[in-house]
């Protein structure tokens, strides 16, 4: 339940199973937003057949929940399985490849458009 500002959910905890029962069944999109709190925005994603996400304008967190697969960022590409945690900033090419059929994660936007500042 959001505030005026509609930026503040009251919402303490979220569980995967009803995060999940929020993604359409059929067709539609693969993502629902769960929880909003300032700059923070937490999603369940949870691909099928193919990810054709494109960049995103802020630095973003992956947890993932069930299954496994390859993470790609730029060149480079990791094997991921359950509790893995990957990370991509803000505008970086990423996606997720060969993942297996059960495969789902939380994502954790946050910070501003383009990303925090790298120090130096």
């Amino acid at each position: 339940m959001a505030d005026s500002a509609g930026v503040f959910d009251g919402a303490r905890q979220v569980s995967a199973r009803v995060a999940m029962a929020m993604l359409p069944v059929r067709g539609g999109k693969r993502f629902a937003t769960v929880f909003r709190h300032g700059s923070l925005q937490v999603e369940i994603f949870a691909p099928r057949g193919r990810d054709t996400q494109r960049p995103h304008l802020r630095d973003e967190v992956y947890v993932v929940v069930r299954g496994s697969g390859y993470y790609v960022n730029g060149a480079q590409r990791f094997a991921f399985r359950s509790g893995d945690v990957l990370f991509a900033a803000a505008g970086e090419e990423h996606h997720f490849e060969e993942f297996t059929e059960d495969f789902f994660t939380w994502v954790f936007f946050y910070g501003p458009d383009g990303g925090e500042a790298t120090p130096g």
